[in-house]
């Protein structure tokens, strides 16, 4: 028996080596996620094995180890950079005498810490609702004391099945909730779809700087920092970009190797947004050493989500911390923008994403002569605001002609409106 402390900020953490399935970056990301979660690092061990041991995860020992350490550094944490089994993580706090957190629960609480809306909490709640749900057990412990008797059998038991009938029912208010959400987000889209007003996803390994990227193109003001998961909540603004038309950009929430199954699963209202965009601007990490892994796990993530066909931009930021790196834009076979290099923190290279995105969405366009009453001062006034406006002249019966370029989509639209018609394209 033990006592667990409601705080644990000095940790100790285990990382081994499976079959070298895992990456040697993934210590250094581990500590990483420790101290976003405001713990401090007293202690590491390592090691590898050829598969994990299935009492305790690591062998016999390494527990022993563990425990020394323990002692020496006056530990309250022990969180290893693995998935354990609910029965592994019993038999490790009650050999060790120290609670145990494994790489899902580190993650859920780093999410807890950072939800700010409604929605983002509740995803978080859902998630850890759901990995709570097979640990169960290890919030009655203290009830192994009782060995039975008149008055005294099964009350560990009908706990046990109370709290998960409670946690059945919060899941299920919680997804009716959620599906609230998804409907909304749905209905926002089916009006932009409405108005041809076209979505960009900004998606990436946490850190690659994402949400900097995002204040610097809409003006925003997300928190920003040099820390995974500084972000959690998504964030919609609406941009305009000469010759692209009216656009509205969403930032997500960080990538990471080895993304729990149960935090994908609960945030796909919000994920949805990047599933349902017309292009990915996947934020690279250039100065990462790791960095074609992460881009690897990225699109793993992307085609989880459903998000696998959704056109992709890579930009590659923080150049700024690269030696002899400019910005440029890499095109594709045909011509299309593939890769932009840019640094958001000093501006370098946001014009040729600007162009690169407007390249990009200029492949949909058509071009064609509208005539537009001067009753319609508001459909020209529009048409100049979404920069889609090439020539203009004074027709003669008083009404402006005027060449635009727009999505065929959107062309069909604005020709319904009054006062507006398409003249022969040889004007």
């Amino acid at each position: 028996m033990f006592e667990r402390p409601r705080h644990g900020e000095r940790a100790i953490l285990v990382h081994l080596d499976i079959h070298h399935a895992d990456s040697p970056d993934d210590l250094d990301e581990l500590v990483e996620l420790t101290e976003s979660a405001g713990a401090e690092v007293v202690g590491m061990i390592t090691g590898s094995r050829n598969q994990p041991d299935p009492k305790y995860f690591v062998g016999k020992g390494k527990v022993g180890e563990i425990e020394s350490l323990i002692h020496a550094s006056e530990a309250e944490v022990i969180i290893f950079d693995h998935a354990l089994t609910p029965a592994q993580e019993r038999n490790l706090e009650a050999a060790l005498k120290c609670r145990v957190l494994d790489r899902t629960g580190l993650i859920l609480d780093i999410f807890a810490q950072r939800a700010s809306t409604f929605e983002g909490k509740l995803q978080v709640e859902l998630a850890q609702l759901r990995h709570l749900s097979t640990r169960l057990i290890r919030g009655w412990t203290h009830l192994e004391r009782q060995k039975g008797g008149i008055g005294l059998r099964g009350p560990g038991e009908t706990q046990l099945e109370t709290d998960r009938r409670l946690i059945g029912g919060r899941i299920k208010q919680i997804n009716t909730r959620l599906e609230k959400v998804r409907a909304q987000r749905n209905e926002s889209r089916k009006s932009r779809r409405h108005a041809d007003v076209s979505a960009i996803s900004l998606v990436g390994y946490t850190n690659a700087g994402k949400s900097t990227l995002f204040n610097r193109l809409t003006g925003a003001r997300v928190y920003a920092a040099d820390q995974l998961f500084a972000t959690l909540d998504p964030t919609l603004r609406r941009i305009q970009i000469p010759g692209a038309g009216p656009l509205v950009i969403s930032d997500t929430v960080g990538f990471i190797r080895h993304l729990p199954h149960d935090l994908v699963a609960a945030f796909r209202a919000t994920l949805e947004e990047t599933r349902q965009a017309d292009l990915l601007l996947h934020v690279i990490d250039a100065s990462a050493e790791d960095r074609l892994e992460r881009i690897e796990n990225v699109k793993d993530v992307i085609e989880e989500i459903g998000a696998g066909d959704v056109p992709v931009i890579e930009v590659w930021n923080k150049i700024d911390l690269l030696e002899d790196v400019k910005p440029a834009i890499d095109n594709d076979e045909a011509g299309l923008p593939r890769r932009v290099w840019l640094s958001s923190v000093t501006g370098e290279g946001i014009n040729g994403l600007f162009g690169a995105v407007r390249d990009f969405f200029r492949q949909y366009k058509v071009s064609s002569w509208l005539s537009v009453a001067m009753a319609a001062a508001r459909i020209r006034a529009r048409l100049y605001e979404m920069g889609a406006v090439v020539e203009e002249r004074l027709g003669e019966d008083a009404a402006w002609q005027i060449k635009v370029e727009l999505p065929q989509p959107y062309l069909d639209h604005i020709c319904l409106e009054e006062g507006v018609r398409r003249l022969q394209q040889n004007g």
